[in-house]
């Protein structure tokens, strides 16, 4: 059963921060691919962010787990929440703005409510949540548009490298839960530091050791990348995740695209067209019809009876 609680003002703060954390990501991918390439970048990032967690645990006074188990399930998390998604994001955004790819990103709850209904016993998706799903992927075809059916060009391929991004990181979401007795943080830890022992050798066998001298601003937008957006952004998950519930946490999905929208406009000058708002329009309206919570607290408001006792739908017969 999930329990919702009440979120005050430090919660909302947090969930913003979180969102704009998240939502820089991709302006620091972006950056960083001036001077990288996307595996390099990947290597970089959870290499630094591990490095800053496992401090983390320590100064918290936590300890890693030994056990070869734990260390193999640490791998395959990794690897489908940090090493594949973040190597297919990286990719993508070769070929596609930031807010876009963070539009396209914000599928993964569409593609976990699938996944769960089919690999899960206890997650059976109702009539509500498969049109929510419905809805959010007509957004993802009016992003694409009707040139996709002409052949896939170079921008089409990255933007379908995003979409498989957030399928890795549904089918992340419900293979986490295996980790799910241990601490937040130590899980988190472990995941990328499995995940550099694999993005390190793969970034060095794939692109070799980046060229110097590196353009201005790459090393900056690499380090903000690994310690704002990956780990700074973990503790304020962890937080948000302890005061405000699972439920609640989730709300972050609406708010990512519109950060990375306005941060790709604001720093890197990128376009907004009218496309991309209706198609981030049609995703978040799927998110809503999927999360739900929007319809409860709407559903009441259109019940409440008027001044002359009848209710809006008694109004509405009559």
């Amino acid at each position: 059963m999930r329990i919702e609680r009440d979120m005050g003002l430090q919660e909302w703060g947090l969930l913003l921060v979180l969102a704009a954390l998240w939502g820089g990501s991709f302006l620091f991918v972006e950056i960083g691919l001036r001077a990288f390439g996307p595996m390099t970048l990947v290597a970089l990032r959870v290499g630094l962010a591990a490095l800053a967690l496992q401090l983390a645990v320590r100064l918290t006074g936590g300890a890693m787990p030994r056990e070869p188990r734990i260390w193999g399930a640490f791998l395959v998390m990794g690897l489908l929440n940090n090493v594949l998604p973040f190597s297919l994001i990286s990719w993508g955004q070769q070929a596609i703005e930031s807010g876009l790819a963070s539009i396209l990103n914000a599928t993964t709850p569409l593609f976990t409510v699938l996944l769960a209904h089919f690999l899960t016993r206890d997650e059976p998706a109702g009539a509500r949540r498969l049109f929510g799903v419905g809805v959010g992927f007509g957004g993802v075809a009016v992003l694409m548009g009707p040139t996709v059916l002409m052949g896939m060009g170079a921008r089409d391929w990255g933007q379908v490298a995003v979409l498989g991004a957030a399928f890795s990181y549904a089918l992340a979401g419900i293979y986490g839960r295996r980790l799910a007795a241990l601490p937040s943080l130590v899980a988190a830890a472990g995941m990328l530091t499995a995940s550099s022992l694999v993005s390190f050798p793969s970034a060095l066998y794939l692109e070799g050791l980046p060229r110097l001298p590196l353009v201005a601003g790459a090393l900056p937008a690499v380090l903000a990348l690994a310690l704002v957006s990956t780990a700074l952004a973990y503790l304020v998950y962890f937080r948000i995740l302890a005061r405000a519930g699972a439920g609640n946490l989730l709300l972050v999905t609406f708010l990512i695209p519109p950060a990375a929208l306005l941060l790709g406009y604001l720093v890197l000058g990128e376009r907004v067209e009218g496309r991309s708002l209706l198609g981030v329009a049609f995703v978040i309206l799927g998110l809503a019809l999927v999360d739900g919570r929007l319809l409860k607290r709407l559903l009441p408001f259109a019940l409440r009876r008027d001044k002359g006792g009848k209710s809006s739908v008694e109004e509405t017969a009559s």
